[in-house]
């Protein structure tokens, strides 16, 4: 077994970058909605959001955008085995936690380049910079993000309005030892940053902002997929 929470705490002071484009804040985000499809062919909504366009779901695909198939791994033993692809469903619940919440992906699928449909990606540090920095700042961004209501978050879902169209839900994770936590709570994706340490933004029921954390390459965590710039 590989050590199970090398936890980082990202310094607020990175996000500098937040939104160094110098973009003119709106009262409400600029939204357009349409869709994008992954290899497997599910369909998922997408939003604009000032200059990116984001997907509305967390993405569920079990293949890479090449059609190779990532390995689902529903056993804890072989969940931190072999540094390749991997994804599994919250549980083990199957197709009933994938239509809502999407599946939960190790950093090599993330680092495989091809988990996102093709003209999309995996979303780097900056990419979220960007969107935080546009929403506002660190300690409002995540109540903009999160799905309003308590269908989904656990209650009282704090400062939750949905108002970016970002539609965040509490998919919760899974940790390097195959330990499942965090649904109902926690909404947790994978950040690309192309480096050895494996980053994550998180947004929780009872807070309204953003963390930028660490955690080890064998975690399960949510995707949203963003839009190449063309």
């Amino acid at each position: 077994m590989k050590n199970t929470a090398q936890f980082i705490f990202i310094p607020i002071m990175l996000f500098g970058l937040l939104c160094l484009t110098g973009c003119e804040k709106k009262k409400e985000p600029e939204s357009e909605s349409n869709t994008v499809t992954d290899y497997d062919g599910n369909v998922y909504p997408t939003v604009k959001i000032f200059t990116q366009t984001w997907m509305a779901e967390n993405l569920k695909t079990s293949r890479l955008n090449d059609g190779k198939m990532i390995t689902l791994v529903p056993d804890s033993w072989n969940w931190d085995f072999l540094d390749e692809p991997k994804r599994c469903y919250y549980n083990n619940y199957g197709n009933a936690y994938r239509d809502v919440y999407g599946q939960l992906y190790n950093q090599y699928a993330v680092r495989s380049g091809k988990l996102c449909p093709v003209g999309w990606h995996v979303p780097t540090l900056s990419d979220w910079g960007t969107l935080i920095g546009y929403l506002g700042t660190e300690s409002t961004a995540g109540g903009k993000l999160k799905e309003s209501g308590t269908e989904h978050w656990l209650s009282p879902n704090s400062g939750a309005d949905n108002s970016s169209g970002f539609t965040a839900l509490p998919g919760g994770m899974r940790t390097s030892d195959g330990t499942f936590t965090g649904i109902g709570s926690l909404g947790i994706w994978w950040i690309d940053n192309n480096t050895a340490g494996a980053l994550n933004l998180e947004v929780f029921y009872n807070k309204s902002y953003t963390f930028f954390q660490g955690y080890t390459k064998y975690y399960g965590l949510s995707v949203r997929c963003i839009k190449d710039n063309r």
